[in-house]
């Protein structure tokens, strides 16, 4: 029996096109003519001997192979990009400064500190975790390399943008809200100052709502505590919510639509170092999945 082999530059052209949502701007990314990446996509569909994509509407979805194949095509890649990096960069040495928030340290900081050390043995990486505010402090006063942060109306050089996320009315997994109509709302915040209790709390004004805080913590865990407790509902961004607490839907639980906010990658230099630039590429790999 011939053994099949799939071939890594058409899986990169198939998984980039999922991720932006459209195979003409994956050409674009790839550096490719749309001509090119089409018959890509269609060698791979022939040595899968079935379709991956099917029509939905005006663009194209996965098929159940299709996402079978999207999963596997994205761990080879992994496995590709792992291998390169650690053969060229054997020789790397030194330490990496790295801040973000507890947002991020369940799904996102464990898989890609693991890849990391795999490729770069010899190289440490440093994690602070910490508030926004703390973070592009200690980017600006050069104990940071990179953070992980929310963008803010403050400029900040050297930041690339990475997604927006939707901020969400956080409660707990029972249907039944931890207050009554008509009474103040009770918020469960991190201490102040917090964007996401300033936007809540705008909300709330705007909407004529009447609230109270009835729990403030200064970690993420306490804040996610109080509430499992059933103390109040909270704001945060889907990212990172525990699997027993559940994002409510604004308009069924008779509460104010909340604004959107921007996640970022912020450098403290405009060149960083190749351990630095590796970290950063491996981070936005990671959060392109989510």
């Amino acid at each position: 029996m011939n053994r099949l082999h799939l071939d890594l530059d058409v899986m990169r052209s198939f998984v980039t096109g999922i991720e932006l949502g459209s195979f003409a701007k994956a050409a674009d990314r790839l550096s490719r003519s749309t001509s090119a990446v089409s018959a890509q996509l269609k060698k791979l569909e022939d040595q899968a001997g079935t379709p991956l994509l099917r029509k939905a509407g005006r663009g194209m979805v996965l098929t159940e192979a299709g996402e079978v194949m999207l999963g596997y095509a994205r761990r080879l890649l992994e496995l590709n990009d792992e291998a390169v990096s650690a053969v060229r960069g054997v020789q790397l040495e030194g330490r990496v400064r790295l801040g973000m928030q507890e947002d991020f340290g369940e799904n996102v900081l464990p898989e890609v500190l693991g890849r990391f050390k795999r490729a770069h043995p010899r190289l440490r990486v440093e994690v602070h975790i910490a508030r926004n505010t703390v973070l592009l402090q200690s980017l600006e006063a050069g104990r940071l390399d990179l953070a992980l942060a929310w963008e803010t109306d403050t400029r900040t050089p050297h930041r690339q943008h990475i997604q927006t996320l939707p901020m969400r009315w956080i409660g707990v997994a029972a249907e039944q809200l931890p207050y009554e109509p008509g009474e103040p709302i009770p918020l469960v915040m991190l201490d102040a100052p917090c964007l996401m209790r300033t936007a809540a709390i705008d909300a709330l004004d705007r909407a004529g709502l009447a609230w109270r805080i009835a729990f403030t913590s200064a970690s993420l865990a306490g804040t996610w505590a109080a509430v499992k407790a059933g103390l109040g509902i909270s704001v945060r961004t889907p990212l990172g919510v525990p699997a027993d607490l559940r994002t409510m839907e604004a308009k069924e639980a008779a509460l104010p639509a909340l604004p959107q906010l921007g996640l970022a990658l912020y450098r403290s230099e405009a060149e960083s170092t190749p351990a630095v630039m590796r970290l950063a590429e491996l981070i936005l790999q990671r959060l392109a999945t989510t």
